[in-house]
C-alpha cells in the first residue's frame, strides 16, 4: 500500500477504538504518514499494543484509556492530548454492533448501548474537539458512519439508527465550524474483515457459506479490509483533502450502486 510519509508530518491525529480493527488501521496509516498519533480505546491491552506495533515501526503514539460515552473524561484526554502534543485532527471511530434482531425484538438495554457508544461517543469526541480547533482556526474531524447510515440494513435496526445519526450529525458539525477552518467528515465502510465482522458470521448456521453469500453481493466479490477505510481517513483528515467537508465517503467494494 502506498502513503505520503510526510502528510501529517509534526501533526498530531487522535482516534478512538483504536485498540483493533478499523481503529488500529487508522492509526498505524496515519503514524506511517508522520503523525503523532494518541491511541484511545476502552481495551488497555489492545491500545498498548497498537502503539507498540506503531512504535516498532519507527512512529510515534501515546495510549489513553477512554471510555467515550463518559464526556468528562473525553474532554480530559482531549484537552492533555492538546496541551502535550497539539491537536489537528480526530478520528471517532468507537463504536459496537448488536446481534441481529427484527426492530421488534430489541431490548431497551441493547438500544440504549449502541445509541451511547455510536452517537453519544461521536458527540463527546466532537463537542471536546471543537474548542481547541476553533481556536487555533483549523482541525479535522472524520467520524466512522457505516453504509448502514445510507441504507436499510434488515435486523440491524439499532446500529443504523445510530449511523444515520453519526452521518448527518457530520453534515451539522461541518456547516457550523467551516468558518472557524474546521472541517468536518464521514466514512461510510461496507463490510470489513475485522473481528466485529467475524463476529456476524458466527451467527449463520454455516458461517463460510454466509461469507460467501455476502461476498457476491459486492460487485468487486470480496470484503473491505481496515487498511482500505484507514486510506480514506488518512486522506480525509489531511491537507489533502482541504476543500472537502459535510462529506460522507462511502467505501463500501461498490454494494450500494449494485
Amino acid at each position: 500500500m502506498t502513503s505520503n510519509a510526510s502528510r501529517f508530518t509534526e501533526d498530531t491525529v487522535f482516534v478512538t477504538g483504536a485498540g483493533a480493527g478499523i481503529g488500529r488501521a487508522i492509526a498505524e496509516r496515519c503514524a506511517a504518514e508522520g503523525a503523532t498519533v494518541v491511541v484511545t480505546d476502552v481495551d488497555t491491552e489492545g491500545g498498548e499494543e497498537t502503539v507498540a506495533r506503531i512504535e516498532d515501526a519507527g512512529g510515534d503514539a501515546a495510549f489513553h484509556e477512554l471510555d467515550v460515552t463518559d464526556r468528562e473524561a473525553f474532554g480530559a484526554v482531549v484537552e492533555t492530548t492538546a496541551e502535550r502534543h497539539g491537536l489537528d485532527a480526530i478520528v471517532n471511530n468507537a463504536g459496537i454492533a448488536p446481534d441481529n434482531a427484527f426492530v421488534e425484538d430489541v431490548d431497551a438495554d441493547t438500544l440504549e448501548r449502541v445509541l451511547d457508544v455510536n452517537v453519544r461517543g461521536v458527540w463527546n469526541g466532537c463537542q471536546a474537539a471543537l474548542p481547541v480547533f476553533k481556536e487555533q482556526g483549523s482541525g479535522a474531524i472524520v467520524n466512522i458512519s457505516s453504509l448502514g447510515g445510507i441504507l436499510g440494513l434488515p435486523k440491524q435496526g439499532p446500529y443504523t439508527l445510530s449511523k444515520g445519526a453519526v452521518l448527518n450529525f457530520t453534515r451539522t458539525v461541518a456547516a457550523e465550524a467551516g468558518y472557524h477552518g474546521v472541517r468536518a467528515n464521514a466514512v461510510c465502510p461496507g463490510f470489513v474483515e475485522t473481528q466485529m465482522g467475524e463476529a456476524h458470521f458466527e451467527h449463520a448456521d454455516d458461517p463460510a457459506a454466509a461469507r460467501e453469500r455476502m461476498e457476491r453481493e459486492y460487485p468487486l466479490q470480496r470484503l473491505g479490509y481496515p487498511e482500505e477505510v484507514a486510506s480514506a481517513v488518512a486522506f480525509l483528515a489531511s491537507d489533502d483533502a482541504s476543500y472537502v467537508t459535510g462529506h460522507g465517503l462511502v467505501v463500501d467494494g461498490g454494494y450500494s450502486v449494485s
